[in-house]
């Protein structure tokens, strides 16, 4: 295994849809073709995006958004299952810190809280709220 990382935001579509179906973040039976065509617009029009590759095989991504100096927050850090535990997801999320090294980083999970606390994030103890959209 020869991972690669890379900062295009241009994901491929497909290939980011089967990475979100296969950690369970998209659904087969609700896609699309106009989900499916638009599936990486949220890469598109985030600060930063960084993705590891097997070869020509998306394996892992994720996205950031900041406001480069004060604010910045991780979103859907994905890597499949066969590479989970690899040291990819680490290596993903310290190229977002070292992106905007001295910025305050926010992540919002349900499921990942050990991970991130294993790279360095504490649980806050303030109110989030919410408001669904659209595409989910």
């Amino acid at each position: 295994m020869n991972i690669t990382y890379k900062t295009q935001k241009d994901l491929p579509c497909e290939q980011l849809y089967q990475l979100f179906l296969a950690v369970g973040w998209a659904a087969e039976n609700t896609v699309t073709t106009e989900i499916l065509n638009n599936f990486n617009v949220g890469f598109l029009h985030s600060t930063f995006v960084f993705s590891a590759w097997d070869g020509e095989r998306l394996v892992g991504c994720v996205r950031v958004l900041s406001d480069l100096k004060f604010r910045s927050a991780i979103y859907d850090l994905a890597i499949l299952p066969d590479y989970q535990g690899k040291g990819i997801g680490k290596s993903l999320v310290q190229k977002c810190i070292a992106a905007c090294p001295d910025s305050s980083w926010l992540v919002h999970t349900e499921d990942k809280e050990e991970f991130y606390k294993k790279v360095g994030f504490t649980l806050m103890e303030e109110t989030v709220l919410s408001k669904k959209g659209k595409w989910c």
